[in-house]
């Protein structure tokens, strides 16, 4: 699967990315992936730390494998999701069908190599900058968090290679579309503006 040429603006991006959870067979090629790193490493980090490091797991049967370990919510998520309007999404991690990674055959895990207090933003400002390329290109992304506690147990870490001392912060499905998803904002939604203090032309 390739296409490496942004098709589409910045703001075109900005408004047309959506979360995928439904994608079309095939695992993105090397120079794809190759390119949407490239547009991650290069967001800006506090103090000029950059503190990602990144593990590319692909295909539909690895990805299944991986979803089997590491869908059980973990407490504070099981807490979370026995709230009344969550209770299906719980259903869905109790089915041993379910993929947490909705049969994407390509996750990017974005890890943190540093401790510190911006380590974890650092990490989501290159996930956007990834996801907005990713949009420019075509392809779908979306976002698991739910994955995360599992990502960060040590046995998985083991098989995928993330040494101890690092954290998996973001973990990203990527692949081409086989749906088009549900806008993230209502349409027509505004800025919630808490204050605008001073003068302004």
């Amino acid at each position: 699967m390739k296409n490496t040429s942004p098709e589409i603006s910045v703001s075109e991006a900005i408004t047309q990315r959506r979360s995928i959870r439904s994608y079309a067979p095939g695992a993105l090629d090397k120079a794809a992936i190759h390119s949407l790193l490239c547009s991650a490493i290069h967001a800006p980090t506090a103090i000029h730390e950059e503190p990602w490091a990144f593990v590319i797991a692909q295909g539909k049967d690895y990805l299944q494998h991986l979803s089997a370990i590491v869908r059980a919510p973990s407490d504070d998520e099981r807490e979370h999701l026995q709230a009344e309007e969550s209770r299906k999404a719980l259903e869905k991690f109790k089915n041993p069908e379910f993929n947490i990674f909705y049969d994407a055959e390509t996750l990017i895990i974005i890890c943190a190599k540093l401790p510190g207090t911006f380590v974890a933003a650092d990490c989501w400002l290159a996930a956007e900058n990834l996801m907005l390329s990713a949009c420019a290109m075509n392809f779908g992304t979306c976002v698991i968090g739910s994955a995360v506690s599992g990502l960060n147990t040590r046995h998985v870490k083991v098989e995928l290679g993330i040494p101890e001392e690092m954290l998996v912060v973001v973990p990203i499905i990527v692949g081409v579309p086989n749906v088009l998803a549900h806008p993230v904002l209502p349409k027509g939604a505004e800025p919630l503006i808490l204050a605008w203090r001073g003068t302004s032309s």
